[in-house]
């Protein structure tokens, strides 16, 4: 109909707008390499780019960001909030760095969104978790702003907020399907059946040693609350677990009642944790006890640990070193590392949450550009270019 074929034009004449008026920005983004690191002793910087905001998020955190697998310049930011007593509707927009100003696609929710993830073979599907405890499929084919298949109480929706989803390969019989990790301790494998979202519980955590004496002796066990998971990327059945207790569990898709392995890794809940993209046993978490850290999963104790003096909201490594990764705190900083320059310092930490009482939350690294996206607590994501001295490929 017509309004869409005007609205495929106005989009365009956006765009080309947005160039001409960001252009220096988008000639930083392009060509500028900061001449002066040559001379700063491995240190390196972040630069600002763009700044992505919606006047409807204002009051929302941004608690889950993601890149397209195909598209490079197409990000998914999930909006919602972390604090217990501020619970309202959450939103999921599509933000490209071709137009600054405006989302491309607005999703509106009732539960605020927890986490996301693209499909890597569908990149035009969305996995969403809510905190409500839903868990629910966003399709952008369709031309409508809602989720195209949700899950409900009667097929087996979590209790708590889901914290995570990670998109499975497609099963034996070709349905989709994905993984969520929920506070409520259960992961929950979740497959696409004609069109309905059908659940199978993969593993119950629990809190080990946390059973109270009832009247009758000992009787209560307590759920472990899951945080944050993350699957191997070559031994299908692996993955780890983090928890809020700062355990981190390391589970097979096969053995549903024991863990592999538990490492104590921190003092606190465990906000993020993920294996090394290049290196198969080496996996990074980090924590609200301030630290990041290293490990080899065959170890049970940590290579690195990295105390960065504020609580850590989330981790990175970066798609082009293996040794390379970037985290934020929730003073406003982003932390870029790399290990084959200094083992002990970060070869830049910068203040890129500049308002006070806001706080940095998230950090994703683009799969092919030198930037990354930060997201903070008002709503507002930054984009931000590396340095030369932070992107030095290892020999």
């Amino acid at each position: 109909d017509d309004t869409t074929k005007i609205s495929k034009a106005a989009k365009i004449m956006e765009r080309i707008v947005n160039q001409n008026s960001f252009d220096d920005i988008a000639q930083d983004f392009k060509y500028f390499e900061d001449a002066s690191d040559e001379y700063r002793d491995q240190q390196g910087t972040l630069l600002p780019l763009w700044k992505f905001q919606y006047d409807k998020t204002k009051r929302l955190a941004v608690t889950a960001i993601s890149w397209n697998p195909k598209y490079k310049d197409l990000f998914a930011v999930g909006y919602g909030s972390y604090d217990f007593m501020k619970q309202g509707e959450g939103m999921l927009l599509l933000y490209t760095m071709k137009n600054p100003s405006f989302p491309e696609y607005v999703f509106s929710s009732d539960s605020g969104i927890m986490c996301l993830d693209f499909h890597n073979d569908h990149p035009y599907l969305i996995a969403v978790g809510l905190y409500d405890g839903n868990v629910a499929i966003c399709n952008l084919k369709k031309a409508i702003s809602q989720f195209s298949y949700k899950s409900s109480a009667k097929s087996g929706k979590h209790t708590e907020p889901v914290w995570q989803v990670k998109w499975q390969k497609d099963d034996m019989d070709n349905n989709l399907n994905f993984f969520s990790v929920s506070s409520d301790g259960r992961i929950v494998s979740w497959t696409l059946v004609k069109n309905e979202l059908v659940h199978t519980d993969v593993i119950k955590l629990s809190a080990e040693g946390t059973t109270t004496q009832g009247p009758e002796g000992p009787q209560l066990q307590m759920p472990g609350c899951g945080t944050s998971f993350d699957f191997h990327k070559k031994i299908d059945y692996l993955f780890l677990v983090g928890t809020e207790e700062g355990k981190i569990y390391k589970c097979s898709k096969s053995y549903s009642s024991q863990f592999l392995d538990v490492f104590e890794a921190h003092h606190m809940a465990v906000d993020s944790v993920s294996w090394n993209p290049y290196h198969m046993k080496v996996f990074i978490s980090c924590s609200s006890d301030w630290t990041v850290k290293i490990w080899d999963h065959t170890i049970k104790t940590p290579m690195f640990v990295y105390d960065l003096n504020s609580a850590v909201g989330d981790v990175a490594w970066s798609p082009y070193s293996s040794t390379v990764f970037a985290a934020v705190t929730i003073d406003g900083k982003a932390h870029v590392f790399d290990l084959n320059i200094n083992k002990y310092e970060a070869l830049c930490t910068q203040l890129v949450v500049t308002k006070k009482k806001n706080k940095a939350t998230h950090i994703q690294f683009n799969p092919v550009y030198p930037i990354v996206i930060v997201g903070d607590e008002r709503g507002r994501v930054i984009s931000l270019k590396l340095s030369p001295n932070l992107r030095k490929m290892p020999k």
